[in-house]
């Protein structure tokens, strides 16, 4: 047989054998490569006024660790970090105390979102800020990450819809309706309901945000919240970092009967890396250990010296469980199992915790995740949905949704 008969043979029979299976891993990073990770929630710019008062002249944020790895004290997030771990797009938080007078919040808010564009301006080979989903595109097309801004509590606009609107305008394209504690106009999942839910001017409020195109943001809210949202308005709404309490009861995450509303809604749940929120043994640890503190205080009246000690050899009685990245998984399950995968995202919540769960310390663990998730029987489609696929679509709906809105007025209340 001729040579060229022979590599006419070889190639028929290369085509008939079937195509080797992708790893795990390579689904995983065919996915990323695709469709880079769109984070819902990085508390940089809080790092920013912590550790710098926002003077960030001398700060590069190219590189952040001291060592190979990271270690309990430093930050979670920097671009070398960010390129390692897949992010291509990252709604930055703004988050400033629910502590703060109403004046006060406004104010620091704005110099968060001062220290946040400054950041980005002074790191131009490598970050830009978006404001819009063809921002995004844009960015993506050219290799940055694009930044988006998130609030992190209604406490920031100072019961206004006129600040709120100026915040727009800043650039602000999500609000988290509550942080820790109530607002004047809407429950807090934290704090002991006043209104049942939203008020009349918090309805308004998120009805304000739709028609402005910003999203409205279920993390930290009430169940009760959470449903009067849904009722105010048709446009989509996002939990920015927040998991499934049926797999970890915190109050923090997203009830059942909130989930099933989403597909109709057509929202996304950006599942939260939160250790405390994913981990279920975790989270009755901490609430042991909050139980053993207050009886300590009780029998040890005057005597913080004692309650200290205790609380040291309760510790060291009781570690504390890993949360691993199959918690997180396990939670990415749930929500799919119940109502499909086109409606879960990704939250990390970097920066704003002390550390993400065992081999997701940082940033660069989200590959790691998606490998579990393809280990697990997703499809590199499906994961392309939960790296950004879907936050894209609920942010161009949300903007086409504005745009609908485009000839009705700004809403006028007497606490414009």
């Amino acid at each position: 047989m001729s040579v060229s008969r022979l590599m006419l043979a070889a190639s028929l029979l290369a085509l008939s054998l079937p195509a080797a299976a992708q790893t795990p891993e390579e689904t995983a990073m065919a996915a990323l490569e695709e469709a880079p990770v769109w984070d819902g929630h990085n508390d940089v710019p809080g790092q920013l006024r912590g550790r710098f008062g926002n003077v960030i002249g001398d700060f590069d944020f190219t590189h952040t660790l001291e060592g190979e790895r990271w270690t309990p004290g430093e930050m979670h997030t920097d671009i070398a970090r960010l390129r390692e771990g897949k992010v291509g797009v990252q709604w930055w938080s703004v988050y400033v105390s629910a502590s703060l007078e109403e004046p006060v919040a406004v104010q620091t808010t704005l110099e968060q979102i001062d220290v946040l564009k400054r950041l980005i301006a002074e790191n131009p080979d490598d970050m830009t800020l978006a404001l819009t989903s063809g921002d995004v595109e844009k960015a993506l097309a050219e290799g940055k990450i694009a930044g988006m801004i998130g609030m992190e509590g209604g406490h920031s606009i100072g019961t206004s819809l006129a600040v709120l609107r100026q915040m727009y305008d800043l650039g602000a394209r999500y609000m988290t309706l509550t942080h820790s504690s109530n607002t004047s106009w809407a429950d807090s999942a934290t704090d002991d309901p006043e209104h049942d839910g939203l008020t009349d001017w918090g309805v308004q409020l998120v009805q304000e945000m739709a028609r402005l195109g910003m999203m409205i943001d279920l993390s930290h809210v009430s169940e009760a919240t959470m449903m009067d949202a849904l009722d105010a308005t048709d446009a989509p709404v996002m939990f920015s970092h927040s998991s499934a309490r049926a797999v970890t009861g915190h109050a923090r995450n997203v009830p059942d009967t909130v989930l099933r509303r989403l597909p109709e809604n057509d929202g996304i749940v950006m599942v939260v890396a939160l250790p405390g929120y994913i981990s279920e043994g975790q989270r009755q640890r901490n609430a042991n250990r909050a139980a053993e503190k207050a009886r300590l205080e009780s029998l040890n009246l005057g005597n913080p010296a004692a309650v200290e000690a205790g609380l040291v050899a309760w510790d060291d009685a009781n570690p504390v469980p890993d949360a691993t990245i199959a918690d997180m998984a396990d939670h990415i399950d749930h929500i799919r199992d119940l109502i499909g995968v086109d409606y879960i995202g990704i939250g990390g919540d970097y920066d704003g915790m002390f550390s993400g769960p065992v081999g997701m310390e940082d940033v660069t663990g989200y590959p790691a995740l998606f490998t579990e998730l393809a280990r697990r029987g997703y499809s590199q489609e499906d994961l392309e949905k939960i790296s950004s696929g879907n936050m894209m679509r609920v942010l161009k709906k949300a903007e086409a949704y504005a745009a609908s809105m485009a000839d009705v007025p700004p809403i006028e209340t007497a606490t414009n």
